[in-house]
């Protein structure tokens, strides 16, 4: 049994609980651990990656117990890639945090050790009930580090956002319980199976049991109409809080990826992807609801709140397309979108902090400290996000309208390059106000430069797209075979008639 399985579970959870006993230990302290744990949670996904890439799927049996009976861990291509997405930007937005943003409160690094295990455990679980068990643990420590400044937009943020997930975990008990009852497992190679050889009188039953699942993995990802609650959200939370929320929509989109491809997919006979055709629509509309909030947006926070919307549209728009090109992309596009976002969630944070009391409003005020560079940051991330050549989004984009035939190009097409258009045109405005059409400083001595360490680790995300760019080849070579092992559930349905761990 390989070991490596479970390890970026077990070392965020032991790391976070000894931070919690041990919250009187100096700053400092708590500093180096959280970053030596994400270092090695980096190595670790790394490892796991090209443990990954010789297409055998690995289980992990917790307590000895065979599938489907006992609680298993699972490592495909597809959990090894989001595994790095989420290690490269925690290692990144922990190192802007330590400089200052973590001393609000005495148990920042244990909330961001707990995130992180819950965001791992999901990614990993083979289990519905543990999918479960995880979104709690990382929801659980996002409530906290949502309001971490107690400001008044924070704690009503906060309290809608809490409200929300409450509902979305009932239904999600709701949607399990109703599949356990029908067929008598929660493991999801398992219910594959049984999804597929159910009788037909069960039928009404599993579907409906999928539309709630469909309702609370879209909640989880901001898809309309369950998109509300992001924008006030992600703009009223702290920069590095913020940006490692750029995960959390992933999410849920991870979890439409791999149940309604493993156990809603092409083998679930008369309910066989029923999911694809709403979520086709429902794609276009967040799009198109993502781009009328950009046009609507007074803030930089806000206008990044729906960018991210409107990206949850495009992925969603990959998944729905259920082709291997498309996946890959979708893939691809996926990785830019996390650590991007990521990116610029950081930089305006810096550029808030040199505008006083404005912080992030769209108005024209006085100039930021160092308006070149940070404007000109700014300027090449806008046209990464925008899916500009010759960044990532380019290329990602690219992959998801070369993938759509017949009458879905005119209706993807369309609204991509639009939406594309909108946010070009949006985020060149900020730009403007912020950078170029701002008044003289009054006292520009007295406002602090970017520092350093913030600086570099909100560049070095930001370069991931050119770094995407230069390994487009290898990578997407990975992500198609990603693509190809996700669609075939054969080999998931082998691991549960060998009983293999």
């Amino acid at each position: 049994m390989n070991h490596l399985l479970i390890l970026p579970i077990v070392l965020p959870l032991l790391v976070g609980s000894f931070l919690v006993l041990g919250h009187r230990l100096k700053i400092n302290a708590k500093r180096y651990l959280s970053v030596f744990s994400c270092i090695l949670l980096l190595f670790f996904a790394v490892a796991l990656l090209h443990l990954a890439g010789d297409g055998q799927i690995r289980l992990y049996v917790l307590g000895g117990w065979q599938p489907p009976f006992g609680i298993v861990l699972m490592l495909d291509r597809l959990a090894a890639v989001m595994l790095l997405a989420n290690a490269v930007l925690a290692l990144l937005v922990l190192l802007y945090a330590i400089r200052g943003v973590d001393e609000s409160g005495p148990n920042f690094h244990a909330l961001f050790q707990f995130q992180l295990l819950g965001i791992n455990g999901a990614f990993l679980t083979g289990d519905l009930f543990n999918l479960f068990v995880f979104f709690e643990i990382l929801l659980i420590a996002s409530y906290a580090l949502l309001v971490w400044d107690n400001s008044r937009a924070q704690l009503k943020a906060g309290m809608h956002y809490v409200l929300l997930n409450l509902v979305g975990s009932a239904i999600f008990l709701i949607g399990i319980s109703l599949l356990y009852g029908v067929t008598g497992t929660l493991n999801m190679a398992d219910l594959a199976g049984r999804v597929a050889s159910a009788e037909e009188s069960v039928t009404p039953l599993l579907a409906a049991a999928g539309f709630l699942l469909l309702i609370v993995f879209g909640l989880k990802a901001a898809m309309l109409p369950l998109h509300f609650w992001l924008p006030a959200t992600y703009a009223a939370a702290v920069g590095p809080v913020a940006a490692l929320f750029a995960i959390m929509t992933k999410v849920g989109l991870y979890a439409i990826l791999r149940v309604f491809s493993l156990i809603f997919g092409d083998s679930a006979g008369p309910i066989a992807n029923f999911a694809q055709a709403w979520l086709w629509g429902l794609a276009g509309l967040t799009i198109i609801m993502g781009s009328l909030g950009l046009l609507a947006a007074r803030s930089l926070q806000h206008v990044l709140s729906y960018l991210v919307i409107v990206s949850v549209g495009t992925l969603l728009a990959g998944f729905s397309l259920g082709t291997v090109h498309s996946l890959s992309g979708m893939l691809y596009y996926l990785l830019h979108s996390t650590w991007v976002m990521g990116g610029l969630f950081l930089l305006v944070d810096l550029v808030a902090r040199q505008r006083g009391s404005a912080a992030g409003a769209l108005i024209t005020t006085s100039a930021v400290r160092q308006p070149l560079l940070l404007g000109s940051l700014f300027f090449m991330a806008a046209i990464a996000v925008v899916g500009l050549p010759p960044f990532s989004g380019f290329l990602g984009k690219l992959m998801l309208l070369q993938a759509a035939e017949g009458y879905q190009r005119f209706m993807l097409w369309p609204i991509l390059l639009i939406g594309g258009f909108v946010a070009l045109v949006v985020l060149s405005r900020a730009g403007s106000l912020v950078f170029w059409r701002s008044k003289d400083p009054v006292e520009l001595v007295l406002v602090p430069k970017a520092d350093k360490v913030q600086f570099i680790a909100c560049l070095t995300l930001l370069l991931t797209s050119v770094l995407l760019v230069v390994l487009a080849n290898p990578l997407l070579h990975y992500l198609q075979a990603t693509a190809e092992q996700l669609l075939d559930v054969a080999p998931y349905l082998d691991l549960i008639k060998r009983g293999d761990a």
